[in-house]
């Protein structure tokens, strides 16, 4: 049974300078650069069957390309802190993007997604880390940018049932219209 997402995957250049960021929080589990990517719909363990239905119907999903920039750090989980995210500057094709995997996937009869979409990249998973730790830690780097890149795919993508972090596997892409 693979555990899949939909996701937008990150750029080489932009994963060696989001890598720079790695250490200096106790307690972080940093994600490997070759890891990072925007997830756009959770869609979870699924059997064959349904994992080729859901890939076929990505397949009929037509945007236009776009880009995207990131724009500082920040983290999930309020008081007990669970993640160090690189933040998503706004925009309106990936939320429009992710409405659409989003009914997608409910078509196909999987429970909408419980939480708020906020597009991110996480780069650390956290588990003894103090709201201070990591408040240092985002003083110290949050303000981080990057340049604009292009996003002209979104991908299927699996994982091992795993503590998390990868890796994970590009089964299918789809091109996004010029």
């Amino acid at each position: 049974m693979p555990r899949l997402f939909t996701g937008l995957e990150i750029p080489v250049s932009l994963s060696e300078s989001l890598s720079l960021l790695r250490g200096g929080l106790p307690g972080a589990r940093w994600i490997d650069p070759e890891n990072y990517h925007l997830t756009l719909r959770f869609i979870g363990d699924v059997d064959d069957d349904l994992a080729q239905e859901i890939a076929w119907l990505l397949g009929k999903v037509r945007r236009k390309d776009f880009e995207l920039r990131l724009d500082g750090l920040s983290s999930f989980g309020g008081r007990k802190p669970r993640a160090v995210v690189a933040s998503v500057a706004p925009s309106q094709s990936v939320m429009e993007l992710h409405a659409e995997h989003e009914r997608l996937m409910q078509r196909v009869g999987l429970e909408p997604e419980g939480r708020k979409y906020t597009p991110h990249v996480t780069l650390a998973r956290l588990r003894d880390s103090s709201s201070w730790q990591v408040a240092d830690y985002l003083s110290a780097r949050g303000w981080y940018r990057s340049e604009p890149f292009s996003v002209s795919r979104f991908v299927l993508f699996s994982a091992r049932a795993s503590v998390g972090g990868g890796p994970y596997v590009v089964e299918a892409a789809y091109p996004l219209a010029a």
